[in-house]
């Protein structure tokens, strides 16, 4: 996206150079043949679906893994032609729609799989195999029904088989993934011997960084692909050996400022009390835009390389900032609520521990009607 024509109060920044260097870096750790599934759900995790997707598109991903019909038509009629996969539940009346759009869906279950015999619709179809996560998935016991049936309706075309690990981001605890990785073996085998060709894959970002062994045919790659860890125990097991950039970037201006005295009190409910004179920034962003209200009082905001702590309660459009020890600060000045100002950077991980949750929500849930601009 091109920068925008009017000047905005708070926008999102995506790095493109960033972005490819982590492509890159997950491009080195599979083989050639091994295909990269970009997962773009969820706003492509808060990067913005079609222009992050456009992206990955032109560095070479092979595949899109969306959460829905809605997300896999708007990146076919943003003029991507690569395989897409709807991951999440979809909707049988929008199966037609998926067909023809050459949309790839997941198979999970029975009662789906009877509805696309019944309607004799060519669909393409990727079957999920619950090895253990207790999501999506038929169980590796009923696969031979589930093969016998489809060997019966060739309109349904098997694309691929796949699961999800639930515990592969800690290296020095394999059992569990071993464990799902034999179950999800079982259902290939059956496949395989029915006479199926199909793509396998079950790793996403933790599990594709440290199980090589089971990258089978393609990985799914999300949060990686955004410069962030899954988890601490990832980062600290493979850091000197990978670097992953961070390429999101939330700004927002200075709107306001003023100076009240010792003894006022700020915000809704006056939660806190001035000690001393303060000089106080109003920044146009609150909780409706991302900016969670469990920050209150605890935040920080980088304004000219320095801290400033939330004042008060996090409004619905509003923030407050304490500025008294950050010289010269004005209206129009540029403040950081993550991403690097000075010396100084807010990360989306320090975000997310104030706010006791993890990096995927605190990126996911920015509002994805603020503008991403890629620089």
């Amino acid at each position: 996206m091109e920068k925008p024509k009017i000047k905005l109060r708070t926008w999102i920044e995506i790095d493109k150079r960033a972005a490819e260097e982590n492509y890159q870096a997950f491009r080195k750790l599979i083989k050639p043949e091994t295909k990269l599934m970009a997962i773009v759900k969820s706003n492509a995790y808060g990067n913005e679906l079609v222009g992050f997707s456009k992206m990955q598109d032109e560095f070479g991903a092979d595949a899109f893994g969306v959460d829905s019909i809605t997300e896999g038509l708007a990146l076919r009629e943003a003029g991507i032609t690569k395989p897409i996969l709807v991951l999440g539940y979809t909707i049988h009346e929008n199966v037609r729609v998926a067909s023809e759009k050459n949309i790839s869906i997941t198979l999970s279950n029975f009662e789906a799989l009877d509805l696309l015999v019944k309607d004799k619709m060519p669909i393409n179809v990727h079957i999920k195999i619950d090895s253990g996560m207790h999501r999506q998935g038929f169980f590796p016991k009923d696969v031979q029904k589930l093969a016998d049936i489809l060997l019966a309706n060739k309109h349904i075309t098997v694309e691929g088989m796949y699961t999800h690990f639930a515990n592969a981001k800690n290296p020095s605890f394999s059992a569990d993934t071993d464990s799902q990785a034999a179950e999800f073996k079982i259902a290939v085998d059956i496949f395989e011997k029915a006479g199926f060709k199909f793509l396998r894959h079950a790793s996403a970002t933790s599990g594709a960084m440290l199980f090589p062994e089971y990258h089978f045919d393609m990985v799914r790659i999300g949060i990686g692909l955004s410069g962030l860890w899954p988890a601490k125990e990832v980062e600290r097991a493979l850091e000197k050996n990978i670097t992953l950039s961070p390429i999101l970037s939330w700004k927002t201006v200075v709107a306001e400022t003023k100076v009240l005295p010792k003894g006022d009190r700020i915000g809704y409910n006056f939660t806190e009390t001035f000690r001393k004179d303060t000089k106080i920034a109003i920044c146009p962003i609150g909780y409706w835009h991302g900016f969670p209200r469990v920050l209150s009082s605890i935040g920080h905001v980088l304004v000219k390389g320095k801290r400033a702590r939330v004042l008060g309660r996090v409004s619905m459009d509003m923030i407050a900032i304490d500025v008294s020890d950050i010289e010269n600060v004005k209206v129009s000045d540029e403040a950081i609520l993550i991403g690097k100002s000075g010396n100084d950077a807010i990360t989306a991980e320090e975000f997310a521990s104030l706010a006791d949750t993890s990096s995927y929500e605190v990126i996911t849930r920015i509002n994805p009607k603020i503008q991403r601009v890629f620089v």
